[in-house]
Protein backbone atom coordinates (compact mmCIF):
# COMPACT_ATOMS: atom_id res chain seq x y z
CA UNK A 1 0.00 0.00 0.00
CA UNK A 2 1.62 3.40 -0.87
CA UNK A 3 1.42 5.84 1.50
CA UNK A 4 -0.81 8.64 0.74
CA UNK A 5 0.72 12.13 -0.89
CA UNK A 6 2.02 14.69 1.56
CA UNK A 7 3.47 11.79 3.91
CA UNK A 8 5.79 11.92 5.47
CA UNK A 9 8.62 9.85 7.33
CA UNK A 10 9.09 12.86 9.97
CA UNK A 11 5.11 11.36 11.04
CA UNK A 12 3.85 9.02 14.38
CA UNK A 13 1.29 7.24 14.43
CA UNK A 14 -2.64 8.23 15.07
CA UNK A 15 -5.29 5.19 16.48
CA UNK A 16 -7.24 4.12 13.93
CA UNK A 17 -9.38 1.88 15.36
CA UNK A 18 -9.78 -0.23 18.31
CA UNK A 19 -10.32 -4.35 18.16
CA UNK A 20 -11.86 -6.06 20.95
CA UNK A 21 -12.48 -9.59 20.37
CA UNK A 22 -15.39 -11.36 21.43
CA UNK A 23 -15.12 -13.31 25.08
CA UNK A 24 -14.82 -16.80 24.18
CA UNK A 25 -17.18 -18.56 26.67
CA UNK A 26 -16.46 -21.62 25.13
CA UNK A 27 -12.84 -21.67 26.72
CA UNK A 28 -13.39 -20.33 30.08
CA UNK A 29 -13.10 -22.99 32.96
CA UNK A 30 -15.35 -23.43 36.36
CA UNK A 31 -14.49 -20.43 38.08
CA UNK A 32 -14.02 -18.25 35.15
CA UNK A 33 -17.41 -19.26 33.72
CA UNK A 34 -18.84 -18.22 37.32
CA UNK A 35 -16.74 -14.76 36.99
CA UNK A 36 -18.63 -14.55 33.13
CA UNK A 37 -22.23 -14.60 35.26
CA UNK A 38 -20.72 -11.62 36.53
CA UNK A 39 -19.79 -9.99 33.39
CA UNK A 40 -23.20 -10.36 32.15
CA UNK A 41 -24.41 -8.12 35.42
CA UNK A 42 -21.78 -6.08 35.12
CA UNK A 43 -24.13 -4.80 32.02
CA UNK A 44 -27.15 -3.78 34.09
CA UNK A 45 -25.29 -2.92 38.10
CA UNK A 46 -22.44 -0.72 37.15
CA UNK A 47 -21.33 -1.54 40.74
CA UNK A 48 -19.37 -5.06 39.61
CA UNK A 49 -16.85 -3.03 37.70
CA UNK A 50 -14.19 -3.07 40.14
CA UNK A 51 -14.66 -6.83 41.12
CA UNK A 52 -14.70 -7.43 37.29
CA UNK A 53 -11.62 -6.08 36.26
CA UNK A 54 -9.73 -6.72 39.79
CA UNK A 55 -10.32 -10.82 38.86
CA UNK A 56 -9.25 -10.36 35.05
CA UNK A 57 -11.80 -12.46 33.95
CA UNK A 58 -11.40 -11.11 30.35
CA UNK A 59 -9.00 -13.13 27.91
CA UNK A 60 -5.60 -11.23 27.14
CA UNK A 61 -3.69 -10.72 24.19
CA UNK A 62 -0.12 -11.59 25.32
CA UNK A 63 1.73 -11.12 21.71
CA UNK A 64 1.33 -9.69 18.55
CA UNK A 65 3.69 -10.13 15.32
CA UNK A 66 3.01 -9.22 11.75
CA UNK A 67 3.51 -11.78 8.99
CA UNK A 68 6.74 -10.38 7.20
CA UNK A 69 7.54 -12.45 4.45
CA UNK A 70 4.45 -10.80 2.12
CA UNK A 71 5.37 -9.12 -0.84
CA UNK A 72 5.73 -5.45 -0.89
CA UNK A 73 2.55 -3.35 -1.42
CA UNK A 74 0.42 -6.56 -0.27
CA UNK A 75 -2.08 -5.61 2.76
CA UNK A 76 -0.03 -6.47 6.14
CA UNK A 77 -1.62 -9.47 8.26
CA UNK A 78 -1.07 -9.70 12.00
CA UNK A 79 -1.30 -12.80 14.59
CA UNK A 80 -2.28 -11.55 17.98
CA UNK A 81 -2.01 -14.86 20.31
CA UNK A 82 -3.69 -15.28 23.89
CA UNK A 83 -4.29 -18.11 26.08
CA UNK A 84 -6.37 -19.91 24.36
CA UNK A 85 -6.72 -18.72 20.56
CA UNK A 86 -4.28 -16.93 17.96
CA UNK A 87 -6.25 -14.45 15.75
CA UNK A 88 -4.82 -13.74 12.41
CA UNK A 89 -5.87 -10.15 10.98
CA UNK A 90 -5.91 -8.71 7.62
CA UNK A 91 -5.09 -4.59 7.92
CA UNK A 92 -7.04 -3.25 4.79
CA UNK A 93 -7.24 0.37 3.21
CA UNK A 94 -10.36 -0.07 1.11
CA UNK A 95 -13.72 2.17 1.36
CA UNK A 96 -15.38 -0.87 3.09
CA UNK A 97 -12.92 -0.96 5.67
CA UNK A 98 -12.12 2.82 6.00
CA UNK A 99 -13.61 3.51 9.47
CA UNK A 100 -12.00 -0.33 11.39
CA UNK A 101 -9.22 -1.29 8.81
CA UNK A 102 -8.84 -4.21 10.68
CA UNK A 103 -10.61 -7.72 9.31
CA UNK A 104 -10.05 -11.53 10.78
CA UNK A 105 -9.35 -13.85 8.37
CA UNK A 106 -8.64 -17.00 10.97
CA UNK A 107 -8.75 -17.92 14.51
CA UNK A 108 -6.91 -20.86 15.57
CA UNK A 109 -7.99 -22.15 18.91
CA UNK A 110 -5.96 -24.41 20.93
CA UNK A 111 -8.01 -26.87 22.92
CA UNK A 112 -5.28 -28.62 24.82
CA UNK A 113 -6.69 -28.75 28.51
CA UNK A 114 -3.42 -27.51 29.50
CA UNK A 115 -2.80 -24.85 27.18
CA UNK A 116 -2.13 -21.23 28.24
CA UNK A 117 -0.20 -19.58 25.22
CA UNK A 118 1.39 -16.05 25.77
CA UNK A 119 3.96 -15.59 22.39
CA UNK A 120 4.03 -16.74 18.82
CA UNK A 121 6.20 -15.93 15.68
CA UNK A 122 5.64 -16.77 12.28
CA UNK A 123 7.16 -19.22 9.84
CA UNK A 124 6.72 -20.42 6.54
CA UNK A 125 6.46 -24.29 5.12
CA UNK A 126 9.94 -24.91 3.53
CA UNK A 127 8.68 -26.67 0.67
CA UNK A 128 5.46 -24.98 -0.08
CA UNK A 129 5.76 -21.52 1.74
CA UNK A 130 2.59 -21.83 3.15
CA UNK A 131 2.20 -19.41 6.20
CA UNK A 132 3.01 -21.40 9.84
CA UNK A 133 2.05 -19.57 13.00
CA UNK A 134 4.05 -20.68 16.08
CA UNK A 135 2.12 -20.38 19.32
CA UNK A 136 3.61 -21.58 22.92
CA UNK A 137 2.74 -21.34 26.49
CA UNK A 138 2.76 -22.84 29.71
CA UNK A 139 2.35 -26.13 28.55
CA UNK A 140 6.08 -26.28 27.14
CA UNK A 141 5.33 -27.07 23.90
CA UNK A 142 5.26 -25.19 20.51
CA UNK A 143 2.24 -25.90 18.11
CA UNK A 144 2.83 -24.91 14.34
CA UNK A 145 -0.26 -24.43 12.75
CA UNK A 146 -0.88 -24.15 9.00
CA UNK A 147 -2.34 -20.64 8.85
CA UNK A 148 -4.45 -20.99 6.14
CA UNK A 149 -6.36 -23.64 6.89
CA UNK A 150 -5.78 -23.92 10.47
CA UNK A 151 -4.42 -27.24 10.92
CA UNK A 152 -1.86 -28.29 13.45
CA UNK A 153 1.09 -29.42 11.33
CA UNK A 154 3.89 -30.36 14.49
CA UNK A 155 4.54 -29.96 17.88
CA UNK A 156 7.94 -29.29 19.00
CA UNK A 157 8.75 -30.58 22.67
CA UNK A 158 11.77 -30.62 24.76
CA UNK A 159 11.61 -27.40 27.22
CA UNK A 160 11.15 -28.64 31.03
CA UNK A 161 9.28 -25.52 31.74
CA UNK A 162 7.05 -23.04 30.22
CA UNK A 163 7.57 -21.08 27.16
CA UNK A 164 7.41 -16.96 28.08
CA UNK A 165 8.51 -15.84 23.95
CA UNK A 166 9.10 -17.18 20.61
CA UNK A 167 11.03 -15.57 17.71
CA UNK A 168 11.85 -16.24 14.15
CA UNK A 169 15.95 -15.65 12.95
CA UNK A 170 15.58 -12.68 10.53
CA UNK A 171 18.16 -14.48 8.45
CA UNK A 172 16.39 -18.17 8.37
CA UNK A 173 12.22 -18.36 8.51
CA UNK A 174 12.66 -22.19 9.30
CA UNK A 175 15.02 -21.18 12.44
CA UNK A 176 12.99 -20.17 15.39
CA UNK A 177 14.44 -19.21 19.22
CA UNK A 178 12.16 -19.49 22.37
CA UNK A 179 12.69 -18.91 26.22
CA UNK A 180 11.77 -20.94 28.95
CA UNK A 181 11.19 -21.18 32.45
CA UNK A 182 13.56 -24.61 32.34
CA UNK A 183 16.27 -21.31 32.01
CA UNK A 184 17.15 -22.41 28.21
CA UNK A 185 17.05 -21.18 25.34
CA UNK A 186 16.18 -23.97 22.33
CA UNK A 187 16.81 -22.72 18.71
CA UNK A 188 14.45 -25.12 16.84
CA UNK A 189 14.55 -26.28 12.92
CA UNK A 190 11.37 -26.66 11.11
CA UNK A 191 13.36 -28.11 7.74
CA UNK A 192 12.48 -31.34 6.66
CA UNK A 193 15.86 -32.46 7.50
CA UNK A 194 15.84 -32.09 11.09
CA UNK A 195 12.05 -33.70 11.29
CA UNK A 196 13.58 -36.45 14.14
CA UNK A 197 15.18 -34.11 15.99
CA UNK A 198 14.52 -30.34 15.35
CA UNK A 199 15.94 -28.31 18.32
CA UNK A 200 19.45 -27.67 17.00
CA UNK A 201 21.28 -25.87 19.34
CA UNK A 202 20.61 -25.37 23.11
CA UNK A 203 21.85 -22.40 25.01
CA UNK A 204 22.24 -23.08 29.19
CA UNK A 205 24.33 -24.48 31.13
CA UNK A 206 25.44 -21.18 33.17
CA UNK A 207 24.07 -18.48 31.24
CA UNK A 208 20.42 -18.31 33.52
CA UNK A 209 19.87 -19.20 37.64
CA UNK A 210 15.99 -18.48 36.72
CA UNK A 211 12.85 -17.81 34.40
CA UNK A 212 13.14 -16.75 31.34
CA UNK A 213 11.36 -14.29 29.94
CA UNK A 214 12.38 -12.37 26.16
CA UNK A 215 14.81 -13.67 23.47
CA UNK A 216 15.97 -11.78 20.56
CA UNK A 217 17.69 -12.42 17.14
CA UNK A 218 20.32 -10.41 15.64
CA UNK A 219 19.58 -9.36 12.02
CA UNK A 220 22.41 -11.54 10.93
CA UNK A 221 20.74 -14.44 12.44
CA UNK A 222 24.06 -15.26 14.55
CA UNK A 223 23.73 -14.09 17.54
CA UNK A 224 20.84 -14.37 20.41
CA UNK A 225 19.79 -12.36 23.29
CA UNK A 226 18.23 -13.56 26.33
CA UNK A 227 16.84 -12.03 29.80
CA UNK A 228 14.52 -13.35 32.22
CA UNK A 229 14.01 -12.86 36.21
CA UNK A 230 17.44 -12.94 36.94
CA UNK A 231 18.13 -9.71 36.28
CA UNK A 232 20.79 -10.91 33.60
CA UNK A 233 21.04 -10.10 29.96
CA UNK A 234 23.15 -12.95 28.01
CA UNK A 235 24.71 -12.04 24.34
CA UNK A 236 25.24 -15.55 23.12
CA UNK A 237 27.25 -16.49 19.33
CA UNK A 238 25.84 -19.01 17.23
CA UNK A 239 28.05 -21.56 15.63
CA UNK A 240 26.92 -22.92 11.82
CA UNK A 241 23.48 -24.18 12.26
CA UNK A 242 23.47 -27.67 10.80
CA UNK A 243 21.79 -28.26 8.01
CA UNK A 244 21.07 -32.53 8.02
CA UNK A 245 20.08 -34.32 10.71
CA UNK A 246 21.78 -34.51 14.10
CA UNK A 247 21.09 -36.64 16.82
CA UNK A 248 22.35 -34.14 19.97
CA UNK A 249 21.61 -30.62 19.50
CA UNK A 250 24.52 -28.17 19.78
CA UNK A 251 25.17 -27.26 23.25
CA UNK A 252 26.84 -24.01 24.78
CA UNK A 253 27.68 -24.06 28.15
CA UNK A 254 28.42 -19.90 28.29
CA UNK A 255 27.01 -16.70 26.89
CA UNK A 256 29.89 -14.35 25.43
CA UNK A 257 28.25 -11.78 27.07
CA UNK A 258 26.66 -11.99 30.46
CA UNK A 259 25.86 -8.93 32.75
CA UNK A 260 23.28 -8.24 35.53
CA UNK A 261 24.02 -4.50 35.99
CA UNK A 262 21.47 -3.13 33.70
CA UNK A 263 19.03 -3.50 35.33
CA UNK A 264 17.68 -3.79 39.00
CA UNK A 265 14.60 -5.70 38.85
CA UNK A 266 13.25 -8.87 36.01
CA UNK A 267 14.51 -8.31 32.33
CA UNK A 268 10.71 -8.61 30.78
CA UNK A 269 11.87 -7.68 27.16
CA UNK A 270 15.34 -7.19 25.18
CA UNK A 271 15.76 -6.57 21.73
CA UNK A 272 18.74 -5.70 19.30
CA UNK A 273 18.76 -2.49 17.33
CA UNK A 274 21.36 -2.81 14.82
CA UNK A 275 24.33 -3.99 17.23
CA UNK A 276 23.12 -1.97 19.40
CA UNK A 277 20.57 -3.20 22.60
CA UNK A 278 17.27 -2.30 24.16
CA UNK A 279 16.42 -3.65 27.41
CA UNK A 280 13.46 -3.23 30.02
CA UNK A 281 13.05 -4.33 33.36
CA UNK A 282 9.77 -4.66 36.05
CA UNK A 283 9.39 -1.37 38.52
CA UNK A 284 12.22 0.67 36.30
CA UNK A 285 9.90 2.55 33.77
CA UNK A 286 12.62 2.94 31.62
CA UNK A 287 13.47 0.99 28.44
CA UNK A 288 17.66 1.69 28.17
CA UNK A 289 19.54 1.55 24.86
CA UNK A 290 23.02 0.26 25.39
CA UNK A 291 25.70 -1.21 23.81
CA UNK A 292 28.20 -4.02 24.14
CA UNK A 293 31.77 -2.38 24.19
CA UNK A 294 34.35 -4.12 21.38
CA UNK A 295 31.38 -5.69 19.82
CA UNK A 296 30.80 -5.60 16.01
CA UNK A 297 28.63 -7.93 13.83
CA UNK A 298 30.73 -7.80 11.10
CA UNK A 299 33.80 -8.78 12.63
CA UNK A 300 33.65 -12.52 12.54
CA UNK A 301 31.90 -14.91 14.98
CA UNK A 302 33.06 -16.00 17.94
CA UNK A 303 33.47 -19.69 18.65
CA UNK A 304 31.91 -21.40 21.69
CA UNK A 305 35.45 -21.98 23.48
CA UNK A 306 35.90 -17.98 23.31
CA UNK A 307 33.18 -17.34 25.84
CA UNK A 308 34.53 -16.35 29.15
CA UNK A 309 34.14 -19.63 31.14
CA UNK A 310 35.52 -18.20 35.08
CA UNK A 311 32.40 -17.70 36.77
CA UNK A 312 33.61 -15.03 39.90
CA UNK A 313 30.64 -13.61 41.72
CA UNK A 314 32.17 -10.47 42.36
CA UNK A 315 32.05 -9.94 38.53
CA UNK A 316 28.64 -8.94 37.61
CA UNK A 317 29.51 -8.74 34.18
CA UNK A 318 31.62 -10.64 32.22
CA UNK A 319 32.74 -10.63 28.33
CA UNK A 320 34.69 -11.90 25.12
CA UNK A 321 34.41 -8.32 23.64
CA UNK A 322 36.79 -6.57 26.31
CA UNK A 323 38.35 -9.96 28.56
CA UNK A 324 40.50 -6.61 29.77
CA UNK A 325 39.40 -3.47 30.38
CA UNK A 326 42.29 -0.99 29.29
CA UNK A 327 41.98 2.75 29.84
CA UNK A 328 40.76 3.38 26.10
CA UNK A 329 37.90 0.94 26.52
CA UNK A 330 37.13 1.12 30.88
CA UNK A 331 33.96 -0.68 30.58
CA UNK A 332 32.07 -4.09 29.37
CA UNK A 333 29.31 -1.80 28.06
CA UNK A 334 27.38 1.53 27.73
CA UNK A 335 24.11 3.49 28.47
CA UNK A 336 23.20 5.69 26.03
CA UNK A 337 19.42 6.87 26.23
CA UNK A 338 16.83 6.04 28.61
CA UNK A 339 13.38 6.13 27.05
CA UNK A 340 11.06 7.11 30.13
CA UNK A 341 7.88 4.88 30.35
CA UNK A 342 6.15 6.28 33.11
CA UNK A 343 3.05 4.49 35.26
CA UNK A 344 3.86 0.85 34.76
CA UNK A 345 3.00 -0.06 38.59
CA UNK A 346 3.83 -3.53 39.75
CA UNK A 347 3.17 -5.08 35.87
CA UNK A 348 5.74 -7.23 34.19
CA UNK A 349 5.52 -9.10 31.09
CA UNK A 350 4.89 -5.72 28.80
CA UNK A 351 7.32 -5.67 26.12
CA UNK A 352 8.44 -2.75 23.62
CA UNK A 353 9.05 -2.98 20.00
CA UNK A 354 11.46 -1.34 17.93
CA UNK A 355 10.56 -0.75 14.00
CA UNK A 356 14.13 -0.60 12.00
CA UNK A 357 14.11 -1.12 8.19
CA UNK A 358 17.13 0.49 6.06
CA UNK A 359 16.40 4.11 4.81
CA UNK A 360 13.60 3.83 7.03
CA UNK A 361 13.02 5.75 10.35
CA UNK A 362 13.30 3.53 13.37
CA UNK A 363 10.42 4.09 15.90
CA UNK A 364 10.03 2.65 19.10
CA UNK A 365 6.78 1.67 20.25
CA UNK A 366 5.64 0.45 24.10
CA UNK A 367 2.49 0.89 25.98
CA UNK A 368 2.03 0.74 29.94
CA UNK A 369 -0.55 0.06 32.50
CA UNK A 370 -2.48 2.89 32.03
CA UNK A 371 -4.11 3.13 28.59
CA UNK A 372 -0.95 5.05 27.15
CA UNK A 373 1.08 4.04 24.27
CA UNK A 374 4.20 5.68 23.87
CA UNK A 375 6.51 6.58 20.55
CA UNK A 376 9.95 7.44 19.82
CA UNK A 377 11.63 8.79 16.58
CA UNK A 378 15.47 7.70 16.44
CA UNK A 379 16.02 9.81 13.50
CA UNK A 380 14.49 12.90 15.78
CA UNK A 381 17.25 12.85 17.92
CA UNK A 382 20.22 13.52 15.61
CA UNK A 383 17.78 16.26 13.82
CA UNK A 384 17.49 17.99 17.07
CA UNK A 385 21.07 17.69 17.54
CA UNK A 386 21.82 19.46 14.60
CA UNK A 387 19.30 22.00 14.70
CA UNK A 388 20.44 23.46 18.06
CA UNK A 389 24.25 23.41 17.13
CA UNK A 390 23.18 25.14 13.71
CA UNK A 391 20.94 27.71 16.12
CA UNK A 392 23.98 27.97 18.42
CA UNK A 393 26.46 28.79 15.94
CA UNK A 394 24.12 31.48 13.98
CA UNK A 395 24.18 33.49 17.54
CA UNK A 396 27.69 33.44 17.84
CA UNK A 397 28.61 34.36 14.13
CA UNK A 398 27.28 37.33 11.16
CA UNK A 399 23.76 35.74 9.49
CA UNK A 400 25.18 35.79 6.69
CA UNK A 401 28.05 33.81 7.25
CA UNK A 402 25.75 31.29 9.28
CA UNK A 403 22.09 32.03 8.59
CA UNK A 404 19.31 30.72 10.98
CA UNK A 405 18.30 26.96 10.44
CA UNK A 406 14.59 26.45 9.83
CA UNK A 407 12.98 24.79 12.92
CA UNK A 408 11.57 20.97 12.61
CA UNK A 409 7.93 21.13 12.44
CA UNK A 410 8.19 18.55 15.01
CA UNK A 411 9.78 20.81 18.03
CA UNK A 412 6.25 22.31 19.97
CA UNK A 413 6.44 25.63 21.00
CA UNK A 414 5.31 26.69 24.57
CA UNK A 415 3.83 29.73 24.47
CA UNK A 416 4.80 32.26 27.28
CA UNK A 417 1.07 32.30 29.60
CA UNK A 418 -0.29 35.99 29.50
CA UNK A 419 -1.79 37.22 33.03
CA UNK A 420 -5.65 37.43 33.11
CA UNK A 421 -7.69 40.67 31.97
CA UNK A 422 -11.01 41.68 32.16
CA UNK A 423 -12.95 39.71 30.10
CA UNK A 424 -13.95 42.67 27.53
CA UNK A 425 -10.40 43.63 27.14
CA UNK A 426 -9.58 40.06 26.25
CA UNK A 427 -11.86 39.30 23.88
CA UNK A 428 -10.29 42.76 22.47
CA UNK A 429 -7.02 41.18 22.94
CA UNK A 430 -8.38 38.01 20.92
CA UNK A 431 -9.81 39.51 18.11
CA UNK A 432 -6.31 41.48 17.54
CA UNK A 433 -5.01 38.13 17.62
CA UNK A 434 -6.97 36.70 15.10
CA UNK A 435 -6.88 38.98 12.96
CA UNK A 436 -2.40 39.24 13.33
CA UNK A 437 -2.29 35.36 13.79
CA UNK A 438 0.10 33.75 11.14
CA UNK A 439 1.36 30.67 10.48
CA UNK A 440 4.05 29.34 12.55
CA UNK A 441 7.29 29.68 11.33
CA UNK A 442 8.18 26.00 10.58
CA UNK A 443 5.51 25.80 8.28
CA UNK A 444 6.28 28.45 5.79
CA UNK A 445 9.97 27.95 5.85
CA UNK A 446 11.28 30.91 8.29
CA UNK A 447 14.72 30.71 9.98
CA UNK A 448 15.19 30.66 13.47
CA UNK A 449 17.11 32.38 16.33
CA UNK A 450 17.91 30.49 19.57
CA UNK A 451 16.85 34.07 21.61
CA UNK A 452 13.12 33.62 19.78
CA UNK A 453 12.47 30.80 22.06
CA UNK A 454 11.52 31.02 25.72
CA UNK A 455 12.75 29.22 28.02
CA UNK A 456 9.89 26.61 28.57
CA UNK A 457 10.09 25.79 24.75
CA UNK A 458 14.25 25.19 25.30
CA UNK A 459 13.34 23.14 28.25
CA UNK A 460 10.47 21.30 26.39
CA UNK A 461 12.97 20.01 23.77
CA UNK A 462 15.67 19.16 26.08
CA UNK A 463 13.23 16.75 27.96
CA UNK A 464 12.32 14.86 24.70
CA UNK A 465 14.97 14.71 22.50
CA UNK A 466 18.36 15.39 24.77
CA UNK A 467 20.44 12.57 25.05
CA UNK A 468 23.66 13.79 26.31
CA UNK A 469 23.19 11.69 29.83
CA UNK A 470 22.80 9.01 29.79
CA UNK A 471 21.44 8.50 33.57
CA UNK A 472 18.87 10.66 32.56
CA UNK A 473 15.21 10.35 30.75
CA UNK A 474 13.93 11.08 27.39
CA UNK A 475 10.07 11.50 26.78
CA UNK A 476 7.81 10.24 24.64
CA UNK A 477 8.09 12.31 21.24
CA UNK A 478 4.35 11.37 20.97
CA UNK A 479 2.00 10.13 23.74
CA UNK A 480 -1.59 8.66 22.82
CA UNK A 481 -4.23 7.89 25.26
CA UNK A 482 -7.43 5.52 25.46
CA UNK A 483 -10.51 5.49 26.96
CA UNK A 484 -10.98 2.31 29.36
CA UNK A 485 -8.30 0.61 31.46
CA UNK A 486 -5.70 -0.66 28.88
CA UNK A 487 -2.33 -2.87 29.98
CA UNK A 488 -0.11 -2.88 27.01
CA UNK A 489 1.64 -6.51 26.35
CA UNK A 490 3.54 -6.31 23.15
CA UNK A 491 3.59 -3.96 20.25
CA UNK A 492 4.17 -5.39 16.54
CA UNK A 493 5.06 -3.24 13.40
CA UNK A 494 4.29 -4.13 9.69
CA UNK A 495 7.32 -4.49 7.29
CA UNK A 496 6.86 -0.98 5.92
CA UNK A 497 6.34 0.86 9.38
CA UNK A 498 3.01 2.16 8.23
CA UNK A 499 0.97 0.16 10.46
CA UNK A 500 1.46 -0.75 14.67
CA UNK A 501 -0.71 -2.99 16.36
CA UNK A 502 -0.83 -3.18 20.37
CA UNK A 503 -2.03 -5.20 22.73
CA UNK A 504 -3.48 -6.30 25.86
CA UNK A 505 -5.74 -6.98 28.13
CA UNK A 506 -9.41 -7.00 27.84
CA UNK A 507 -9.04 -8.83 24.54
CA UNK A 508 -8.09 -5.56 23.13
CA UNK A 509 -5.87 -4.37 20.05
CA UNK A 510 -4.96 -0.50 19.49
CA UNK A 511 -4.51 -0.54 15.55
CA UNK A 512 -1.90 2.72 14.86
CA UNK A 513 -1.04 4.12 11.61
CA UNK A 514 1.21 6.88 10.17
CA UNK A 515 0.92 8.92 7.65
CA UNK A 516 -3.23 8.98 7.58
CA UNK A 517 -5.24 12.37 8.06
CA UNK A 518 -7.32 11.88 11.26
CA UNK A 519 -9.62 9.17 10.82
CA UNK A 520 -12.83 8.39 13.23
CA UNK A 521 -11.48 5.55 16.04
CA UNK A 522 -14.02 2.80 15.52
CA UNK A 523 -14.11 0.47 18.88
CA UNK A 524 -15.47 -2.68 17.01
CA UNK A 525 -16.26 -6.44 18.54
CA UNK A 526 -15.91 -8.79 15.97
CA UNK A 527 -17.61 -11.94 16.05
CA UNK A 528 -15.71 -15.62 15.95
Amino acid sequence: MAPPPGASEWDLPRLRASFIFQDDSKNLNSEDQQAQGEQNTLLTNPQHLTCILTRCIFPEFFDVKFYPYNPPGSPPIFAAASKKHAVVCRLSQTKEREANPCEIIQVIRDDDEDASNCACCWSKDPRTHRPWLCVAGSDAKIKVYDVKDGTLVTVLVGHGGGINDLVTSPADPSIIASASDDTTVRIWSLAAAHTQQPCVCLLGGEGHAWDLLSVAFHNTGRYVLSSGHDQVINMWALPELPKEHVDVPITLHYPHFSTSEVHSGLVDCVAFYGDLILSRACHEDVIVLWRIEGFSSDDPVLSPADAPTTYDTSKQTRSAYTPTLTPERPTHFTRLIQFHTPECGVQFFMRFRMYHAPGKHSILAFANSKSRTFFWDMERFKAYNHFMAALKKSQQLDKKAAPPPIKPAWLPIKRNKKPAMPNNIQREADKDSMVSASPDPEHVGASSSLSKYNAATIAEWAEMYDTSNPLGVVRAHKTLNIDGAFVGRQAGWSADGEWCVVVGNNNRALIYQRNMPPKRVETSTPGV
